[in-house]
């Protein structure tokens, strides 16, 4: 199948990056701030990605656990990272430099999967007209300002740059595209799937990387649905109830691009925690990082990065391949399963005891995945009676892990579970 090696690796890395980099505050704030093409424009003549090192970062993805690295493109402010014959508004423009060739040989030299992001939104195209996500919707003339733009001459436009990024790179294996919004708002009208022509956009990808997976934000079902800094509370399914592919897209901070100001960092024991949430319910995560505006990795990022690495290190058998389990994990944490091994992630750590339901007969073995030290278990009589000194009844078919008292020094603690069966 197409997602097959998605399936497998189930984490990856997303890199923002682009002029907005430069500004430093928000991937969004040409829009936010309402920002004319000449206010912009400094940061396209500034950008300078000296510290930009595709192999670096390609190395920390890897290095972090992670399957797959997805690059920005082209944002929704039209600039592009790659040589495009379409447009100078350009990082090789700027600084003589590819810097979509130089990602797709440094994800392939470490053995990842090439992914990339390209915005079907471009407020920098003289066609593409103003909406209610554009920067110039609440100038006085706004409305006139789409008088002589044209959405077809963009639609050639936009294909164009897109059959460059699938000829021109070799194999491609995923293609996240961003974004669709059909819904008017503010008295603008919003754009759909016929604003792209979603229909023969997506054709034109299985004909040029059959095998690539794409993602749903083009406005029709495609491989994959991408829900944004939220998780989902069960596995997702379609209208039909079969299983949906998806894939978790979280930030370091709330911002895609890199922002200077923004310290509002998650943890990397949450970061580990929402990865095997993910996992849990047969989901991906791919986790943003948005290098600063010479194209490095942040420091605060590179840190967190770096300890998810050493968990991933000791842990991966519990993510990698792994996926949704069909028994019901104790309060603590969430299971995982990989083949004859249930994975139990524990998001506090308990007093002496976790108490696993339905399990009793049906585990051989038990053991912390961090050390392989083994753990014992047992089955609580079901005629026992809780007094001062004794645990409350348990469930019949319980089966019991017996803990230490010191919770093992890692980020999550997990447990390795061989089913007998």
């Amino acid at each position: 199948m197409r997602q097959e090696w998605f399936d497998e690796a189930r984490f990856g890395m997303f890199v923002h990056f682009g002029i907005y980099s430069v500004a430093a505050r928000h991937e969004w704030v040409q829009s936010y701030e309402r920002l004319t093409d000449d206010d912009y424009r400094q940061y396209f003549e500034h950008f300078d990605p000296d510290r930009f090192d595709a192999r670096a970062i390609a190395r920390q993805a890897r290095e972090a656990g992670m399957g797959y690295v997805v690059l920005t493109t082209k944002h929704h402010d039209g600039f592009c990272l790659f040589d495009s014959a379409l447009t100078d508004f350009s990082s090789q423009q700027t600084s003589g430099r590819d810097l979509v060739r130089e990602f797709v040989d440094a994800v392939r030299a470490e053995g990842l999967k090439v992914g990339l992001y390209h915005s079907v939104i471009d407020w920098h195209h003289p066609d593409f007209t103003v909406d209610w996500n554009h920067p110039r919707r609440d100038d006085e003339n706004a409305a006139a300002l789409n008088e002589g733009r044209d959405m077809a001459r963009y639609r050639e436009y936009l294909h164009g740059q897109v059959q460059e990024l699938l000829t021109q790179y070799g194999r491609i294996d995923y293609l996240f595209f961003d974004f669709t919004y059909p819904e008017s708002r503010d008295g603008w009208a919003g754009k759909g799937p016929d604003a792209w022509d979603a229909e023969a956009l997506l054709g034109m990808c299985r004909e040029l990387q059959p095998d690539m997976l794409v993602n749903d934000r083009l406005g029709i079902p495609a491989d994959f649905v991408t829900p944004e800094q939220y998780q989902p509370t069960a596995p997702l399914v379609d209208e039909h109830g079969a299983p949906r592919v998806w894939e978790a897209c979280q930030t370091l901070n709330g911002s895609w691009g890199y922002h200077r100001d923004n310290t509002d960092q998650k943890s990397p024991t949450l970061l580990v925690q929402m990865l095997a949430d993910s996992v849990s319910m047969d989901g991906n995560m791919l986790l943003n990082i948005g290098p600063d505006g010479r194209g490095a990795i942040a420091p605060r990022d590179a840190r967190t990065l770096e300890e998810i690495g050493r968990w991933m290190l000791l842990h991966r058998d519990a993510i990698v391949g792994a996926g949704h389990a069909e028994f019901t994990p104790p309060r603590e944490g969430v299971y995982t399963r990989r083949g004859d091994r249930l994975y139990l992630h524990l998001f506090s750590w308990p007093l002496g005891f976790v108490h696993l339901p339905d399990l009793a007969g049906r585990v051989s073995f038990a053991r912390l995945l961090n050390d392989g030290s083994w753990l014992k278990t047992s089955v609580p009589d079901p005629d026992q009676h809780d007094t001062h000194m004794t645990p409350t009844l348990q469930d019949e078919g319980t089966l019991t892990v017996h803990l230490p008292v010191q919770r093992p020094d890692v980020l999550m603690p997990v447990i390795e579970l061989t089913l007998a069966d």
